[in-house]
């Protein structure tokens, strides 16, 4: 088919692309759609369940047959609706869900069997015999399911996402819409206009009726460049508003290069979270279709897109076309395809008393019985006065009256009305909060009705908001009444459709009818009505009309299923917002970052941390091998760790002790100023939840620090307790997590590297003991906080400076310690150096392990009260035996593995027998050999005796003999030197 005159494409331009393979040409504002029927290609998809041949119906987001692929390699998608796909130079497009070509398809077999693939065939068939599910039934399905293909390679572009905010969101940039947002605007209220075409104006743009005796689109063009010079006013194309959320919130998501080859220096799509005050839903209506047999062939479409086609894109999809309509829509299709030189072969209209209104032939009372064409449109039966007739034409405009597009209204779970003088569902009074219906979305589908709709609603939304709002002058525009006489199928022996897509016939929802699957919830799952890319859009309503029939009962009592997000399909990449590979989650940096990148360090994800894991040096080739180095440097020289990311918080306040008190589950208010003690906090239930140590700075000021994966809801429930449970002490709390850089500096040599840097500050051992903390400065007048803890078994201690002198911190101590053998070391030597010692961590502190077990069962005070001790005390938390053991296998050879369970020598490995686990395990440079900590029954008593760990997963079967978990310097005579 050749294109008509006239039309929205700019043809100074020809653009090239490809379907299936072979080359066509369209011009700048094509759809893919409109350049294949341009080019003559009526054939573009295959339904799901039964492989026929399809064609688009539509002219929009609502297309449930026109699905492609688009790209190629690693940027192809599929399920892209060719009805909104904007043509570009090279575009390269797929027809999809085939086997063999399109026009050959050998899963077309399945229509030859559909008597065996009814509605719920499903339910029914893979129930029976149950071994097949497996081997047979569920291989199949997965085989079977789906329509177009994933490249299965990672996505190479970038998205994002943002927040917006608005007085007035308007959603829809038809006559409504554009009335709304001009009415709006005008009066000097933040406005956002959003569309899902890449042209304002919605249908205006499909019509022919003028608007002030001018046409549609010069007025769109006027009001445009308005909108456009108005800085209160975003205009946002190619933007598909897809759920209404809590609060006045939108998800939006923006198309920025969906037209495009690819991105150019930017993101594809753009994922907008918008807050709007008010929102008017303008976003028009889809037009329904009239179930009769085999109305389902490439050529058959809806005459409101067939007019689109015809209007915007200079296209008819054959040179005689007929229409078959109920409502005098339908003559409006006759009468513009007339007018560009298509040949009408008649108006078949179901209504006795319809009258033509141009010269073309009118059937009026007559239906459309049956049609002719394997992979196209050829012919029609005209069924009238109980004759038959039939009459060649190449497309059929089907016009069955106008479904508004209420989705968004439904959101909230706000349930559509019938409304029997339009014969449709509007929308209902109990919808999102300040959402508001206008045009066709509300039932009001003239161009008149539309416009005074839009201008209303952005008044009175406006009123909502105390903006008095004048109304602008609207220009004259038909107002005609569609006259609908309802017809919803015409009666029949051969398959009717109701849902293209998914392959639903009268027939299916007869049988779902038979079988008492009535209510609509089980309707649309017993025969996948709806359940597709198009959401029923064309398919709900009339498929209801025809289960009202059925039942007796009027469509208001028959009902309706609400709708949900996403209006229209969203890629998962965009709802990501780019949240992918390095970008997955928010990452923090530690305040040397930067150093132990140019140091050359390997970092390992730790929370939401970016942790330096090991430093490697020239020759060597394992990782290994440098943990054993980094270990060893710090038992005999020293070692410096950044441990910025333990949580810190400071406390104080007349009361701070007595809220520690009750806080831990040791006592805190007794600890003297200048010292620091190690602290366990007990969940409710009396479990251990953290660890951690306190170090008093003065009488009202205590620095409590936390592990690193809970220094968020370490501090969370401190402000509760603070807020809600004990508000009357006096006591004020702030994490300072991300104010203070904090080293560890480990190892015999510590102390002489400290007194390098340190301002005239006394660290003997007589002056400053273990546990001591103190203020001071360093490096010339940096002020710092010094502790005296060890993590390692050494003599160590925490250095805290201002978190944006970290990373000098860590240089200079680097540089000043050369000579001592300075090494800087990551989280993987911190982990051996704390299980050589026997220290606890998160791996123990798992949430089901108590005090008791991990040995701090004297550290829960009786003196006082805190938060779980009377908990730990129960009778099956003090009987608990199992408790914190050292592990070491009797060959150096073997290894440890960390959950592994334990046995008695000789016991059958089952969960009777099971003795324990093992929570953590390394290899330990200084013993040779595998170590781990574990907990194990009776352990206390069993040093020496040799044990099994069994791990199923690889299979192995290890002997351990059971030592103190103190591996390293057990008498801690080292870190109080």
């Amino acid at each position: 088919m050749t294109r008509l005159s006239g039309g929205l494409v700019d043809r100074s331009r020809s653009l090239s692309f490809t379907f299936d393979g072979r080359r066509y040409s369209g011009h700048p504002g094509d759809t893919l759609a409109s350049a294949l029927l341009a080019n003559g290609v009526r054939l573009m998809g295959r339904s799901f369940k039964y492989h026929r041949p399809r064609g688009p119906i539509s002219a929009g987001s609502e297309e449930p047959n026109a699905l492609v692929e688009l790209r190629d390699g690693a940027r192809q998608e599929p399920n892209t609706r060719a009805t909104v796909a904007e043509l570009y130079d090279g575009l390269r497009a797929r027809s999809q869900n085939r086997v063999g070509s399109l026009r050959f398809d050998l899963m077309a077999v399945n229509d030859r069997l559909s008597p065996f693939f009814a509605a719920g065939f499903y339910y029914k068939t893979f129930m029976w015999p149950r071994a097949f599910w497996e081997k047979l039934y569920e291989p199949a399905i997965r085989r079977a399911a789906g329509l177009g293909r994933l490249s299965m390679q990672p996505d190479p572009d970038e998205y994002d996402k943002g927040f917006l905010h608005c007085d007035l969101l308007v959603i829809g940039a038809g006559a409504a819409g554009l009335a709304a947002a001009l009415t709006a605007a005008r009066a000097g209220v933040r406005v956002i206009l959003a569309d899902e075409d890449f042209r304002l104006g919605g249908r205006l743009l499909a019509e022919t009726h003028p608007l002030d005796g001018a046409p549609a689109p010069e007025w769109v063009a006027g009001v445009e460049a308005e909108l456009a010079s108005l800085p209160n006013l975003r205009i946002m194309r190619r933007t598909t508003v897809f759920g209404a959320f809590d609060h006045g919130v939108h998800g939006a998501v923006e198309r920025l290069a969906d037209h495009l080859p690819q991105p150019q220096g930017g993101p594809r799509q753009v994922l907008w979270r918008i807050t709007a005050r008010r929102t008017i839903l303008a976003a028009g209506a889809t037009e329904r279709h009239i179930p009769f047999a085999n109305n389902d062939r490439p050529g058959i479409m809806l005459a409101g897109a067939m007019r689109a086609y015809a209007n915007r894109w200079a296209v008819s999809p054959a040179e005689r076309v007929a229409v078959f309509t109920n409502n005098d829509d339908g003559h409006r299709t006759a009468l513009d395809l007339a007018a560009k030189g298509v040949g009408i072969a008649g108006v078949i209209d179901s209504r006795a008393d319809a009258v033509a209104v141009g010269d073309y032939p009118l059937f009026a009372g007559a239906v459309i019985g049956d049609t002719r064409g394997r992979l196209g449109l050829t012919r029609i039966e005209v069924r009238q006065h109980g004759r038959s007739q039939w009459l060649d034409c190449g497309a059929l405009g089907v016009a069955g009256g106008w479904n508004p597009n209420l989705h968004l209204a439904s959101h909230h779970r706000g349930r559509p009305v019938w409304s029997d003088a339009l014969h449709a569902f509007v929308p209902g009074k109990d919808g999102p909060a300040g959402l508001i219906a206008a045009g066709a979305a509300e039932g009001r589908g003239s161009t008149a009705q539309a416009l005074r709709s839009g201008a209303e609603a952005a008044r009175r939304a406006l009123a909502e908001l105390d903006v008095n709002a004048p109304l602008p002058d609207l220009p004259q525009a038909e107002d005609q009444a569609q006259n609908l006489h309802p017809l919803w199928h015409v009666p029949g022996k051969g398959r009717a459709w109701v849902d293209f897509q998914n392959d639903v016939t009268v027939k299916d929802i007869a049988l779902a009818h038979q079988e008492n699957m009535r209510p609509v919830e089980h309707l649309k799952r017993w025969t996948t009505l709806g359940m597709a890319t198009d959401q029923g859009k064309t398919a709900n309503v009339t498929a209801l009309a025809v289960m009202s029939e059925l039942t007796g009962k009027p469509i208001a009592q028959t009902g309706t299923t609400i709708f949900r997000p996403p209006y229209t399909p969203v890629s998962l990449s965009v709802l990501g917002g780019g949240d992918s590979g390095a970008h997955f989650r928010p990452r923090r940096l530690t305040p040397t970052h930067a150093w132990a990148q140019s140091q050359g360090a390997v970092f390992v994800e730790v929370g939401p941390w970016m942790r330096a894991q090991y430093f490697p040096r020239a020759g060597e080739t394992h990782w290994r091998q440098t943990v054993d180095r980094e270990v060893l440097a710090t038992r005999k020289g020293v070692g410096i760790c950044d441990v910025t990311t333990l949580g810190k918080v400071d406390v104080q306040g007349a009361d701070a002790g007595a809220f520690l008190d009750r806080l831990y589950c040791n006592a805190m208010a007794s600890l003297r100023v200048g010292m620091t003690r190690y602290g366990l906090m007990l969940r409710e239930d009396g479990v251990a939840w953290d660890d951690g140590t306190c170090a008093r700075l003065a009488a009202d000021h205590y620095v409590v620090t936390t592990t690193t994966a809970q220094a968020g809801p370490v501090y969370r429930h401190m402000e509760f307790a603070r807020q809600c449970l004990w508000p009357e002490l006096d006591v004020q709390l702030i994490s300072t997590t991300d104010a203070w850089a904090q080293l560890s500096v480990a190892g015999p040599n510590a102390r002489r590297l400290l007194e390098r840097i340190v301002d005239g500050f006394d660290l003997s051992n007589e002056a400053f003991p273990f546990m001591a903390c103190a203020g001071l400065t360093v490096c010339g007048g940096l002020r710092a906080r010094l502790f005296r803890i060890s993590f390692s078994g050494e003599l160590a201690y925490e250095i805290a400076v201002p978190a944006r002198y970290g990373d000098a911190l860590m240089a200079r101590l680097v540089e000043a310690g050369a000579d001592l053998g300075a090494t800087p070391y990551g989280t993987e030597a911190l982990g051996v150096l704390r299980i050589e010692k026997g220290h606890a961590a998160g791996n123990e502190l798992n949430g089901q392990t108590s005090a008791q077990m991990l040995g701090m069962g004297r550290m829960v005070s009786a003196k006082k009260d805190g938060i779980g001790a009377v908990m730990s005390r129960r009778e099956g938390m003090l009987a608990e035996t199992r408790v914190l053991v050292g592990l070491q296998p009797v060959d150096p050879a073997q290894p440890v593995v960390p959950g592994s369970h334990l046995f008695r020598q000789g016991d059958a490995q089952d969960t009777w027998t099971d003795q324990g686990w093992i929570s953590s395990a390394c290899h330990s440079p200084h013993l040779g050999h595998a170590i781990g900590l574990g907990f194990l029954e009776n352990g206390a008593a069993r040093m020496g005796e040799v044990i099994v760990a069994a791990n199923p997963l690889q299979g192995q079967s290890v002997p351990l003999r059971v030592v103190s978990p103190h591996f390293i310097d057990p008498e801690g005579g080292r870190l109080r030197d």
